[in-house]
């Protein structure tokens, strides 16, 4: 499998968000999309990532961006984390870790010296007709949405 990378036409996702409703790639046709990975909700990095975006939402919407984050998290448990910490965006659920996989997100990470599989934090700005632009590697938590605008 070849790895993804800007100029690739993004995979096509379909997927329920937090309020069940189906998200899909083509819903955002003709705007940017800043479609973000990460972990779990409601642990540290991962809320400091959502609340950066969150901070800065209208800077990302007023250049014509659009934020979807992705974890395997449940609609109930992405439910929580919108109402917790008043997330302006949709989170999708995948369970089934399918939009992880086609976006090749899902690999080795380390934590205390001991390796296991898991989500890897990634980020990948989509231009309005599908094309990877960006694809956001290294994620810094607290500077996310500065990370989107720098070349």
């Amino acid at each position: 499998m070849n790895l993804l990378k800007p100029g690739d036409k993004a995979p096509e996702f379909s997927g329920k968000d937090q309020n069940g409703n189906t998200v899909s790639l083509s819903d955002y046709k003709g705007k940017k999309l800043v479609l973000y990975f990460y972990p779990k909700d409601n642990t540290p990095g991962c809320t400091t990532e959502a609340c950066n975006l969150r901070d800065n939402y209208s800077d990302l919407i007023d250049k014509n961006h659009e934020v979807l984050g992705v974890s395997a998290d449940s609609e109930k448990s992405h439910q929580n984390f919108i109402g917790k910490f008043n997330l302006p965006f949709p989170l999708i659920s995948d369970e089934e870790k399918k939009i992880i996989k086609d976006y090749q997100v899902w690999g080795e990470k380390k934590m205390y010296g001991k390796a296991y599989e898991g989500i890897l934090r990634k980020t990948f700005v989509i231009s309005e007709d599908g094309i990877i632009e960006k694809i956001i590697d290294k994620v810094k938590i607290k500077e996310h949405s500065k990370q989107i605008f720098e070349d």
